[in-house]
């Protein structure tokens, strides 16, 4: 027997393995990345907090990766299963990377922009230094968008200065090394405690961006339908815990975020909870905007539609699963 025979019956033997699992009906581990400590990351949370992964079949392990393009290599390198990351997928796809989007997150930017009070408005931060989570992913996005909006260039009229954690980006505001950044909740709430204020909400724009998206690589969806099918289950049914059981979100998110203050823990969820799709299929518009903001040579001649599959949640939807999921009470 040649290599790569043995290669093909090993594969098959691995793929085999995790069929008879789900038929079972034991729990198959799955590895979930998500990239900071915000509401963006709520229904992972609810899902373990609540155990909704051992109802769907699988044994979610979540890990904290900082930074959606980390995160996304993290992915790329086989480290996770599944990512819930931005635009970064984007850019990693247009490079060669074998990912694709299974579902979106939150349906627009979940971001705020803090500043310190001698900055008046978004024209006042020409020239200055502006805050940023990680080139290339989501907060970057969002940032390219909002002074795209005002007619400023990003590292022509504002200046970049990118962080790993929302937590540094505030201690730079802070100290002054930046005038204003682009913050997510619940770092929104120590912002303006440390007395900055709020300069505009991006997410008012309502503008399609896979914030937060469900990612994993399409070798997987290929060779493990079953496996991704049983965490959007678990991603559905959070969704629905969070638009209609509001507190049992919000103790995972207490548990998750580590703290206890409600005005914390309230703000994560008031500010984000409408944003979460009751089924997430993933827009082609929300693709077209990461496209548009990228400077990939790739980019100007991407297909949006080879970025995302929506067949899984589609074979979720038109076998009834959502609609018996809604009938509960």
């Amino acid at each position: 027997m040649n290599t790569k025979s043995r290669r093909l019956i090993f594969t098959f033997a691995l793929l085999s393995l995790s069929l008879t699992h789900f038929a079972d009906g034991a729990p198959v581990n799955i590895k979930v990345g998500y990239p900071q400590l915000s509401g963006g990351s709520m229904p992972l949370w609810v899902i373990t907090d609540s155990k909704l992964d051992q109802r769907y079949g699988v044994d979610v392990k979540t890990v904290y990766i900082a930074g959606g393009a980390t995160l996304t290599h993290s992915l790329v390198a086989g480290d996770l299963d599944i990512a819930l990351t931005g635009g970064a997928v984007v850019g990693a796809v247009l490079s060669g990377a074998d990912l694709v989007y299974v579902g979106i997150g939150l349906s627009t930017y979940g971001f705020t922009v803090y500043a310190r009070p001698e900055i008046k408005d978004v024209n006042g931060l020409r020239g200055k230094v502006f805050g940023v989570i990680t080139r290339g992913a989501s907060s970057d996005h969002a940032a390219i968008a909002l002074f795209n909006r005002y007619g400023m260039k990003a590292g022509q009229d504002v200046k970049f200065l990118y962080f790993a954690r929302q937590g540094d980006l505030l201690a730079a505001l802070d100290k002054g090394i930046v005038v204003a950044g682009v913050f997510s909740s619940p770092t929104t709430v120590m912002a303006k405690r440390l007395g900055y204020k709020e300069m505009v909400n991006i997410a008012s724009f309502k503008l399609p961006y896979p914030h937060n998206a469900i990612a994993t690589r399409k070798s997987l969806v290929r060779q493990n339908p079953e496996l991704i099918k049983g965490f959007l289950k678990a991603y559905l049914a959070a969704i629905k815990i969070i638009h209609e059981e509001p507190e049992v979100a919000k103790k995972a998110l207490a548990r998750f975020l580590g703290t206890k203050d409600p005005e914390m823990i309230e703000d994560s969820y008031s500010s984000l909870a409408p944003l979460f799709l009751k089924v997430p299929y993933m827009p082609e518009d929300a693709i077209r905007t990461v496209i548009s903001l990228s400077d990939h040579p790739k980019a100007p001649q991407a297909d949006p539609k080879d970025f995302f599959d929506n067949h899984l949640l589609k074979e979720l939807e038109d076998s009834g699963f959502v609609k018996e999921l809604y009938s509960r009470r």
